[in-house]
This record gives C-alpha cells, sequence and structure tokens, in this order.
C-alpha cells in the first residue's frame, strides 16, 4: 500500500467483529496496482451504533464508499437512497457508494461472487441440488443468485421464522416451486450443503449442520472466510467431503467492486 496523504480517498468496511474481513488484504492491493490514490481500512461498529456511525460516514468529504459484512447487511439498507435490484429484492447490502449529488447507492454482490467461485471451482450449480443455512444478509443474497443460476432445488433454513417466511416468498414470487424452508437443515439430499450464518468465526461454535448426513460425493461450502478452515469444513473434509472456502466469494467480488466503484476510472 503506498502513502496515505491529505489526497487520499476512503473506503471502509463496517462489521461486529472485523477481525475476520478479509476485503482490506484483498482490495488494497488492487487499489495499489491500479494506480489509485485510496486505501479501504477495516471499522469495529456495534449494532446499536450502526444509524450514528453511517450518519457521521455520509458526510466525511473524501470518504466514497462502504463495504458491509456481518450483521449489518440487512439493518444498512435502511441507510441508502437508492437500492440496485440485488439489494432491493434480497433486502439486504454489502455494498455502498457516494454518487454525484451526495446521494448513496446500495448493492449486493455476494450472491454473484459466491456463484462465480462456485463455477470456477468446478461446481456449476445449474441442474443441482442445495441446502442453505442462514436466510440473513449473505443468505438470501447466495440464495437468489442460486436460483438464478439454474439450481434445481433450494432448501433454505433458519432459525427466525420470520425472516425465512420473507426470504421464500421473494423467491417463490420469481422461481416458483424451487424453493423450501425449514427450521432444521434438511441436507440429506443436497449436491451442495452451504453455511451462510456465522457458526464457524468462533473456536467454540457448533456446527450448523452434520456433514455427516450428507450424501458421498456431496461438496460442503462455507461463505466464513476466517478462519479458511472452519470446524464444519474440517469435518466435511474427515468424511472425504469436497470443500469450499468461503475466499472464493470474495475473490469473485473484485470485478463487480471495480465497477460499482469506479476503481478502474
Amino acid at each position: 500500500m503506498g502513502r496515505i496523504t491529505g489526497t487520499t480517498r476512503l473506503l471502509a468496511v463496517l462489521g461486529d467483529p472485523v477481525e475476520q474481513v478479509q476485503a482490506p488484504t484483498l482490495v488494497n492491493p488492487l487499489l495499489e496496482r491500479l494506480g489509485r490514490d485510496a486505501v479501504l481500512v477495516p471499522m469495529h461498529v456495534r449494532p446499536a451504533d450502526l444509524a450514528e456511525v453511517v450518519a457521521g460516514l455520509r458526510r466525511v468529504g473524501n470518504l466514497d464508499g462502504l463495504l458491509v459484512t456481518v450483521p449489518h447487511k440487512i439493518e444498512v439498507c435502511r441507510y441508502a437512497d437508492e437500492l440496485a435490484p440485488a439489494a432491493a429484492f434480497t433486502g439486504s447490502a454489502n455494498a455502498l457508494r457516494r454518487d454525484d449529488g451526495g446521494r448513496w447507492r446500495a448493492d449486493n454482490f455476494d450472491g454473484v461472487g459466491f456463484v462465480r467461485g462456485l463455477r470456477g471451482a468446478g461446481h456449476d450449480p445449474d441442474g443441482r441440488r442445495f441446502a442453505l443455512v442462514g436466510a440473513g444478509g449473505a443468505g438470501a443474497a447466495v440464495a437468489a443468485a442460486l436460483l438464478e443460476g439454474g439450481a434445481a432445488h433450494l432448501s433454505v433454513c433458519d432459525t427466525d421464522p420470520g425472516r425465512l417466511d420473507a426470504l421464500l416468498g421473494r423467491l417463490a414470487g420469481r422461481w416458483p416451486g424451487r424453493a423450501t424452508g425449514s427450521a432444521v437443515p434438511r441436507v440429506e439430499d443436497a449436491d451442495v450443503a452451504v453455511n451462510a450464518t456465522p457458526l464457524g468465526l468462533r473456536p467454540g461454535d457448533p456446527l450448523p449442520f452434520d456433514p455427516a448426513a450428507l450424501r458421498p460425493g456431496a461438496v460442503v461450502a462455507d461463505i466464513i472466510m476466517r478462519p479458511r478452515e472452519t470446524r464444519l469444513l474440517r469435518a466435511a473434509a474427515a468424511l472425504g467431503l469436497a470443500v469450499h472456502h468461503g475466499i472464493h466469494m470474495l475473490d469473485h467480488q473484485l470485478e463487480c467492486y471495480v465497477d460499482f466503484f469506479r476503481i478502474g476510472r
């Protein structure tokens, strides 16, 4: 990363916690390669402080945009002036930018990043059956992208019935008959089982689902990026199942960030 000066433009990633975020390690080298006088910094923001922090950041003149991680992806949509189609459909956002005139536009690239990552690893979702645990901000984006990508069926599990029903209603309106829901994970028939919850960020977290319930040849994917080898992925690998790491979802969002934040201009 180059020198930070009075002309440096700022980007921030908001989360609670932020120790696990990997975006600065990928985005800052990208900014440097492209010759941009800009830097992405992590900011630890607790849920009770999100509204106040975002209001303050919107008034920082050299702040061009925000990345958003757990647990703020749904709530942050309240503070955008405009929602791009992906953010409006899923009700969640992981990126906001300042547009001309000072308006803030929110979008969500988690879903497209996840599906591109799957395809890059040889796990094309077209025609396959998925089990997804977690209907929060990232989970909603992943669910929509999987169905858009041709998944034959998607089983979604979430412990919050209101959140689950809301997501299933949106999915049914666009892809009728291809998504079902449950309060407990249904992974037995899945070709690919995905953890889209925060379970795995901490060493003592329970497994989001039991990989032993999957059939041989299934793939276990986790959207958590740090630790890279979550407890879930270690357990799946020990059973001989293929695993798909969370960092792939971020790797395949970089091109989206370049366009969204106008980094290449």
